[in-house]
């Protein structure tokens, strides 16, 4: 028999930091993170809502499901796209927003944006149904049919990351991590391993070489050497490099998948690697 789906990823923004359109961008896209898992009908869980969102909205504008948007921190490479995001603009349509926290704070900024100084349309004019989510937010999520974990990243302001399970599949969500950052580790290597084990497909913040150090060390992104590292600590299947640098260019991508991917098979001839590309999809 076939096997059926347990869940359908897509890559809608892979960039990180700021949009990078260009000549030199044109083949894995210069739009911000963003990502959709699709795990049931009539439900669109979407990691992220960077510029990328944009596209997604399009998609969705004649998809009557239901959307939880689930941040994985408030930098604006994370959530710029989202008041362009067309579903809002939809009387009748349920969007559940879920921030994560500040400090001693939770604040919904990809709504908070919508100001009327940062952008035009104030949040209270909507027509949807939108819920910013900021107690509980996991266990809303698997009250609503979604199995997720969440784990914190080393980023400076705090980021969070999350694992989701369905029908014995896995997908494990770390962008804007520092794997070895030269402040406190908030997460060790060792737990993120823990946490990765076995996943089908970890997709993870790749933003940076050893050639861009030691300037940005410290500035919340891994190194590509050390997430192929941790995809072999944690025997993945697949692993997706995201989170671009913005001026990494379509050929220079192009290396970087195949220097990790032979480094991978090295090591266990099971493993994959793809650079993450806007329009790659993923079925499990």
């Amino acid at each position: 028999m076939p096997h059926k789906l347990a869940m359908t990823i897509k890559f809608w923004g892979v960039r990180g930091s700021i949009p990078s359109p260009g000549a030199a961008t044109l083949r894995y896209g210069g739009n911000t993170s963003c990502v959709s898992v699709h795990v049931e009908a009539g439900k669109t869980l979407i990691l992220d809502a960077g510029t990328g969102i944009r596209m997604l909205g399009q998609a969705l504008a004649h998809d009557p499901t239901d959307i939880y948007v689930l941040l994985s921190h408030p930098h604006w490479d994370h959530i710029q796209g989202f008041p362009f995001f067309e579903p809002l603009y939809q009387s009748g349509r349920t969007i559940y927003v879920f921030p994560t926290p500040q400090g001693q704070a939770v604040w919904c900024a990809a709504l908070e944006q919508m100001d009327g100084a940062h952008f035009p349309v104030t949040a209270d004019r909507l027509p949807s149904n939108t819920q910013c989510i900021t107690e509980g937010v996991i266990a809303f999520l698997r009250d609503h049919g979604f199995c997720i974990s969440q784990i914190a990243t080393n980023h400076p302001g705090s980021s969070s990351g999350y694992r989701i399970e369905k029908q014995g599949r896995s997908v494990v969500y770390l962008t804007d991590n520092e794997l070895q950052p030269p402040y406190e580790k908030t997460t060790t290597f060792e737990a993120f391993a823990q946490f990765c084990r076995h996943a089908d497909v970890l997709i993870h913040d790749a933003q940076y070489l050893e050639s861009d150090m030691p300037h940005k060390h410290g500035w919340g992104h891994s190194l590509v050497s050390q997430v192929r590292e941790l995809a072999a600590a944690a025997r993945v299947k697949r692993l997706v490099l995201f989170h671009h640098d913005p001026e990494r260019t379509d050929d220079e991508l192009d290396l970087i998948q195949e220097e990790t991917h032979a480094w991978l098979q090295q090591r266990d001839p099971s493993m994959w690697c793809t650079a993450a590309f806007e329009g790659l999809v993923i079925d499990l």
